[in-house]
């Protein structure tokens, strides 16, 4: 399976990390490849091909998409283009791999995923976290029952990352190119994990804040911020449950904060990031007393215990780190490639979520509850 990569950041090296180590961790995994990089400046991508020996390279995205070597082309460029390459790509018949947001609106989103269907490619939204071990852990346990009825959530991603007005701006930052701010960027991660594990959304209420309206911009001269560098959300679920969600790049004392707590009317689940190799499981089944008894949050050992064929490397006990969620990621796309299974998540799910920040933006700017139909 040949991989042709559109652009070479931190995403773009991830995803050639995942495709080269995939062998490592999954006894049995796809025989994949990068087989060329594109990227802007020619420069970057000969340096990519070079140091990390991923096949050709070019500055012109068609050299990928219409290379008849080429089975599927990975997106790992700033959201604006996803689009436009995305579709190109799937009317070449390739299938797609690409970076959250899937678009920048609902529609052009909704269009790649029905345009997925029509034209029978495989094609899968990076929403890397739904891999992590805990992650998965947390679905079985909501999936079977165990907490009964979903009554309240809080999730959270936050950065420091724009604490520093005196920094030049990312890319991330502009929505002129990232096509939102912040919810765009953190936000789409924790809405997909709240519709992963507890259902769709019924409705929304938002509220976006730029903190530091001046600030240096990517050429490092004065710039005024044009997105949102946090946003807050009341939610509804169809479930029943609310639920507030807070992103934020302006939260000082923060890394790689992203976190949830589920409660449910027979137990609650809690798991951070910052802690990623546990899931704190209470159950009301469990006997109380004095002292407590044995009444409280325990921590699943999920670590490294894949079920097969992940989990051999380097070993269930092992603990994990941020880049096995996209190692997870990366091969289950592969493996719907490779053997023609259903893509998960799937352009429909990078849609859906799409749909979810659409409303929350048109709350914003409105001051008023979103029914998502």
């Amino acid at each position: 399976m040949k991989i042709g990569l559109l652009g070479f950041g931190s995403m773009g090296r991830t995803h050639a990390y995942c495709v080269s180590v995939m062998p490592y961790f999954f006894s049995e995994h796809p025989n994949a490849k990068i087989y060329g990089v594109c990227t802007r400046n020619i420069e970057n991508a000969k340096s990519a091909c070079e140091k990390f020996d991923l096949g050709f390279y070019t500055d012109n995205e068609d050299d990928i998409i219409y290379n008849p070597e080429i089975d599927a082309v990975d997106i790992c460029t700033p959201n604006i283009y996803h689009y436009e390459s995305a579709k190109k790509a799937i009317l070449a018949g390739k299938s797609v791999y690409c970076e959250k947001p899937l678009c920048v609106t609902y529609a052009q989103a909704r269009e790649l995923s029905e345009l997925a269907k029509k034209m029978g490619v495989k094609a899968q939204i990076v929403f890397n976290n739904r891999f992590l071990s805990a992650v998965i852990r947390a679905k079985q346990i909501i999936d079977s029952g165990a907490l009964g009825r979903i009554l309240s959530f809080d999730a959270k991603y936050l950065h420091s990352s724009a604490t520093n007005v005196n920094k030049n701006a990312g890319w991330k930052q502009n929505s002129d190119i990232c096509g939102g701010g912040v919810l765009f960027d953190l936000g789409s991660h924790v809405i997909d994990l709240i519709y992963y594990l507890c259902g769709e959304f019924s409705s929304v209420y938002g509220k976006a804040q730029i903190a530091y309206p001046t600030r240096r911009g990517m050429n490092g001269e004065k710039w005024q911020t044009n997105g949102d560098e946090a946003f807050y959300m009341l939610s509804t679920l169809k479930c029943g449950a609310y639920g507030t969600i807070e992103v934020s790049k302006i939260a000082v004392g923060s890394n790689d904060d992203l976190s949830f707590e589920i409660r449910g009317e027979n137990g609650s689940l809690r798991f951070s990031l910052m802690d990623l190799n546990y899931l704190e499981y209470y159950s009301c089944a469990t006997p109380e007393g004095a002292y407590g008894a044995e009444r409280g949050y325990t921590k699943i050992e999920c670590v490294n215990r894949y079920e097969a064929p992940a989990g051999i490397f380097p070993g269930i006990k092992a603990p994990i780190g941020w880049l096995r969620g996209h190692i997870g990621s990366m091969h289950a796309f592969c493996d719907a490639v490779e053997n023609n299974k259903s893509t998960c998540p799937s352009f429909e799910d990078g849609a859906y979520v799409q749909r979810v920040l659409d409303c929350a933006y048109l709350s914003s700017r409105e001051n008023r509850e979103i029914i998502i139909e």
